[in-house]
């Protein structure tokens, strides 16, 4: 792969087109833009990250996380490119110096095709499918003789919030003109962290693309120059796009420590625990300089504010380090594993130590079981009587549920397949708020106020 064709800055869906001349942002300043003034990123604001939507206490919700990682991801590729440029001077006059922008819109975006109620929201999704009442659709045949392929079908079973977010951005919905959003080339493929389809991923449950968005993403290699890997099962994989490395380091610093922070806030974690967390990214004369930085500050809070800061700061510095020695590799599509998973051993050490306690102290805690069991038990239950209703769209109780759904989707499509989907499109859409009023909704639970 080489930089110049990977920073394509042609546009999805409008590749003739040009830009005005009277418009003075990048064409990757304008992905950002049009990512953070669309309805789809509003509404990341009420859906859950880890933790419950807040009460009295403000903890991250996919929102503020997308915007975290996006400041994040700008350093990242902005210091990538300073690094890269003073290694190949030739490229100064190339996109290079826009690497930053690309990382931080692809960034933004990462997770705009999540369902509410955080990860659970996914594995509801799957095990809806591959365990509940929707497994009848394995091989169900429709009146007019269609049925489900087998990439179809582990699309559904294997449902993924990245490959939704590749299918939100360039799916011409019902009603949006060719290519989604319009986004360019390298953001989109910036974005794809699992560059093959649902039959090669499905023993991780991690893919890049559904089988309605395989053609997109050949499309996207093909214009980048992103070469086909060998694989030893035959199989269709793709090198990553380099920056996808940035994007992903970028998401792994920011869950990883803020979720440690949102822990303190809650009182799941002590603060001496939490201090005694970050300290250990720094060896013993920077621990004492730390220490000595935020002694006259009595309040613990805002200690851990500034260790945290830190130690984002300590584990940019060295992704940067490590994505630019490894840029022969990584352009080569040998690089393997993450930049998190090539830390330098104290780093590392310290960064599996904050992953240990979040699985055992946070990601089991209560608050966060509690809504694993409501997400579950709200997702079911939508997609239960959604797939029912595109299944028989004739039923009258499918046509009243058929009329809550926005024109948006193609819930009334010929193809069994597109109905479906529509439906996923529908859910995964919606806020943990959406979720739960039309779930009181159908269930009684709640009328409308006239």
């Amino acid at each position: 792969m080489n930089w110049q064709q990977l920073l394509s800055h042609k546009r999805l869906g409008k590749e003739d087109a040009h830009k005005a001349l009277s418009e003075r942002r990048t064409e990757f300043q304008r992905d950002y833009d049009r990512l953070i003034f669309s309805p789809a990123f509003r509404r990341m604001q009420n859906k859950t990250q880890v933790f419950p939507l807040p009460g009295s206490i403000f903890v991250h919700n996919r929102l503020t996380h997308s915007l975290e990682v996006a400041s994040v991801g700008r350093s990242l590729g902005s210091d990538v490119a300073e690094e890269l440029i003073a290694r190949h001077p030739e490229l100064a006059s190339t996109s290079l110096p826009a690497i930053g922008s690309i990382v931080s819109a692809a960034c933004l975006a990462h997770d705009m095709g999540n369902p509410p109620f955080g990860h659970s929201g996914e594995k509801a999704i799957r095990s809806f499918f591959a365990e509940g009442r929707g497994q009848r659709f394995r091989d169900y045949t429709t009146p007019d003789g269609q049925r489900l392929s087998n990439e179809q079908w582990a699309d559904l079973i294997n449902f993924d919030g990245n490959a939704n977010t590749l299918r939100l951005l360039t799916h011409q919905f019902n009603g949006r003109r060719k290519g989604g959003f319009v986004m360019t080339y390298a953001t989109l493929a910036s974005i794809v962290k699992y560059p093959y389809s649902s039959l090669v991923g499905a023993k991780k449950s991690k893919f890049g693309f559904f089988e309605s968005e395989r053609a997109t993403y050949l499309q996207l290699a093909a214009e980048l120059g992103i070469p086909r890997l060998d694989a030893p099962d035959g199989s269709e994989r793709y090198a990553r796009h380099p920056l996808v490395y940035l994007v992903e380091a970028a998401d792994d610093i920011c869950y990883e420590i803020m979720d440690i922070e949102d822990a303190h806030k809650l009182r799941i974690l002590s603060g001496e625990e939490t201090k005694q967390l970050f300290l250990a990214f720094f060896d013993e004369v920077e621990q004492q300089q730390l220490m000595e930085s935020y002694a006259s500050d009595t309040d613990v809070d805002d200690q851990i504010v500034y260790l945290r800061s830190c130690v984002i700061n300590a584990l940019e510095r060295a992704c940067v380090e490590i994505f630019v020695d490894h840029e022969a590799e990584i352009l080569a599509g040998t690089f393997e594993g993450t930049l998190i998973g090539h830390l330098p051993s104290r780093l590392h050490a310290a960064y599996k130590g904050c992953e240990c306690v979040a699985v055992q102290r946070i990601y089991q805690s209560k608050s966060v079981t509690d809504i694993d069991l409501s997400g579950y038990h709200i997702i079911y239950t939508l997609l239960e009587l959604l797939t029912e209703a595109v299944e028989h769209p004739e039923k009258a109780y499918s046509r009243l549920l058929l009329q809550q759904v926005s024109s948006h989707y193609e819930v009334d499509s010929p193809v069994f397949f597109e109905r479906m989907m529509a439906v996923l499109d529908y859910i995964s859409g919606m806020t943990d708020v959406y979720a739960l009023d039309l779930y009181r909704k159908i269930n009684g639970h709640s009328l409308p106020m006239v």
